[in-house]
């Protein structure tokens, strides 16, 4: 049996195409314990404490211009306010919210290192 991670677990949460896998492999590579939360696909307001529990949540913001243009996605703008409906009580209940809109995907990393290292 193995034993339990003991760093702190830290939840990335987001509309899709805000950048959620990319920010989780590059907090890995530094050596966080991290987890892709798909809230934006769950009716449960809380399902990101539900299934995850994490120790500090990241919210990853990003528009609807752009979350349909990363993903290529053939969505009208009430699919992505749907998703905005699902993920509010992980915005109001986040650590930190990061406007992808305007960071590339470097600096939204360092804006979650600079958070981390500051807080943990």
């Amino acid at each position: 049996m193995s034993e339990p991670d003991k760093r702190p677990l830290i939840g990335i949460v987001g509309p899709c195409g805000s950048g959620k896998s990319t920010l989780v492999a590059g907090l890995e590579k530094h050596g966080y314990h991290c987890r892709h939360i798909a809230q934006e696909h769950s009716y449960v307001r809380q399902m990101w404490q539900v299934i995850t529990k994490p120790d500090i949540l990241i919210y990853l913001k990003c528009s609807f211009e752009n979350s349909t243009t990363r993903r290529k996605l053939n969505w009208l703008r009430a699919d992505h306010e749907e998703q905005l409906k699902r993920l509010a009580h992980a915005h109001d209940h986040a650590n930190i919210l990061i406007d992808t809109d305007i960071l590339n995907p470097d600096e939204v990393l360092a804006r979650a290192l600079k958070y981390l290292q500051e807080h943990i």
